[in-house]
């Protein structure tokens, strides 16, 4: 009887701690913590009201009058550029910092068209909105290639830009990765779990290695995923997965007319679709050791700053270290 009452609360005991490390959020991501006060944005895009949640910080420092646009990855949100935004407000920037339709903090619609040109076109609206004429712009993985697309639309209102391991330097589908339907993505987002989710961080961003602090991450994107708009945040997520794929930026670089700065941990091995890809293909793809010098050479004005041993987010593995490279190279 003793033995069975303490198996039942050692297992009420292991039961509440497993739920205490899987909260859930909002579809919005109500309920998670951003590191500075949250705004939101609203505006009509596509027949419907939508909003685009953000951060806007002043400089800290002396400022210099300058603004710097930070956009995030696809398994990442505004409020993962925790320790960059403060680097950079430090430095002297004002620092806004959105969350794009679709992910985190923002709007998830029913339907969307999602393209690489929307968004910059949503993200300019709201730097109108903000009255931010001219801004540095700073893109991470996904938002890599969101950067490259806003520089290539608005060419005369970013000052420079800066893309840390942009996904997109290479065109997956075209080196014969099989396409994944909408359908099939938004199945494969349905059973998101954080066991899945860390394991392929581990190996795909950090190359192998585990911080305690990268447990945020996964319960922001895990939370997200598992709460009320479960089945909105799936689909949102299988529309955007469906836009990276099929919408290719690399062919570009060479349009690109501001000075740009690539800012690479060449551990990584990220590359949409390598898990389906045959071997042949699979062995190819996402060796950021040589994408990074490769994209550097196609863009006219482009410089190259290597993180050896850093994996997909060197922002966040050795911040300091990463964000001495930007600052020093932004003040230039």
């Amino acid at each position: 009887m003793l033995r069975t009452t303490a198996l039942a609360l050692a297992c009420l005991v292991g039961g509440s701690a497993i739920a205490a490390e899987a909260p859930t959020y909002g579809k919005q991501l109500e309920g998670f913590d951003y590191p500075h006060p949250l705004k939101h944005f609203d505006f009509q895009s596509q027949g419907q009201a939508l909003q685009m949640g953000y951060m806007d910080v002043p400089a800290k420092g002396k400022a210099n009058g300058r603004s710097v646009v930070l956009m995030h990855g696809k398994n990442f949100c505004a409020a993962t550029w925790e320790t960059t935004i403060d680097a950079l407000s430090q430095a002297g920037y004002r620092v806004i910092a959105p969350d794009q339709v679709g992910f985190c903090t923002s709007s998830k619609p029913a339907y969307y068209q999602y393209s690489f040109q929307q968004l910059a076109h949503n993200t300019h609206a709201l730097l109108e909105h903000l009255g931010v004429k001219q801004a540095n712009v700073l893109g991470h993985s996904t938002g890599g290639m969101l950067a490259t697309r806003y520089a290539l639309m608005y060419p005369q209102q970013v000052e420079r830009l800066a893309m840390v391991n942009p996904i997109g330097l290479e065109d997956w589908k075209a080196m014969g990765v099989p396409y994944r339907s909408v359908d099939q993505w938004y199945q494969r987002e349905l059973k998101l779990d954080a066991e899945g989710v860390r394991n392929y961080e581990r190996n795909t961003y950090y190359a192998g290695r585990w911080k305690p602090e990268y447990e945020r991450w996964v319960e922001m994107l895990v939370g997200l995923n598992k709460g009320p708009g479960h089945e909105v945040v799936a689909w949102n997520s299988a529309l955007i997965y469906d836009m990276i794929f099929t919408q290719p930026v690399v062919y570009e670089f060479k349009d690109l007319k501001m000075p740009t700065l690539l800012l690479i941990g060449d551990l990584d091995t990220t590359a949409i679709g390598s898990d389906i890809a045959s071997p042949e293909v699979k062995a190819r793809m996402g060796k950021y050791k040589e994408l990074g010098p490769q994209a550097t050479k196609m863009i006219p004005k482009g410089e190259l700053v290597t993180f050896e041993g850093l994996g997909h987010a060197p922002q966040i593995e050795e911040p300091e270290r990463f964000h001495k490279a930007l600052v020093d190279w932004m003040a230039r």
